[in-house]
């Protein structure tokens, strides 16, 4: 049985799969890939600028942050991977 992709920043419990009435972004590649992003209330400004993202394995270490932007004409508005930030 297939389960949910994990939502970023659960605790990794089962339950931390997508919830009814929430909005997500798919993570794509890097140090988070896979993932949702839950984008439930953002702006339209903030969809289109994308998100730092805390991630334990980045390129700094724990506590480095990834770059996710969404990807120009991403039929489901995916966030993908540009590089990570200390």
């Amino acid at each position: 049985m297939a389960h949910a992709p994990r939502v970023y920043g659960s605790d990794g419990e089962a339950d931390s799969g997508p919830e009814p009435g929430h909005v997500y972004r798919e993570l794509v590649g890097g140090p988070l890939d896979g993932q949702l992003l839950d984008v439930t209330g953002w702006s339209e400004d903030m969809l289109t600028t994308g998100a730092y993202l805390i991630a334990p394995l980045s390129a700094y270490g724990a506590g480095g942050r990834a770059s996710y932007e969404p990807a120009p004409g991403a039929p489901d508005g995916s966030f993908f991977w540009e590089g990570d930030a200390p």
